[in-house]
């Protein structure tokens, strides 16, 4: 069984810095991509960064381009995201999910982590 345990959330002041972990098991961490998205109340989810294993690439949204960096550990099957300057927009819950060669997308999320930045 998939499972994905996101951990690293909390209250922090604006300009802090948190770090976000997406804990994997029940797959070969060696063939994915793990994206991570946030959901504001009210607003719809969005995806803030990805990292594929195949060949390393990342991805960031514009509004963290810079502040935000994503990165994996694949013999703790690991990622993190690495959240600086922190902005009170950043205020969201964070959901880690995975897309398995399996053609689900991601079909795979975890159980969300709050992060609540404060002016």
């Amino acid at each position: 069984e998939v499972q994905l345990v996101e951990s690293g959330g909390g209250l922090v002041q604006a300009g802090g810095s948190l770090r976000l972990s997406c804990a994997a098991s029940g797959f070969t961490f060696d063939d994915y991509a793990i994206g991570w998205f946030r959901q504001a109340p009210g607003k719809e989810r969005e995806g803030v960064s990805c990292i594929s294993s195949s060949d390393g690439s990342t991805y960031y949204a514009d509004s963290v381009k810079g502040r935000f960096t994503i990165s994996s550990d694949n013999a703790k099957n690991t990622v993190y995201l690495q959240m600086n300057s922190l902005k009170p927009e950043d205020t969201a819950v964070y959901y880690c999910a995975a897309e398995l060669p399996d053609g689900l997308g991601y079909g795979y999320w975890g159980q969300g982590t709050q992060v609540t930045v404060s002016s």
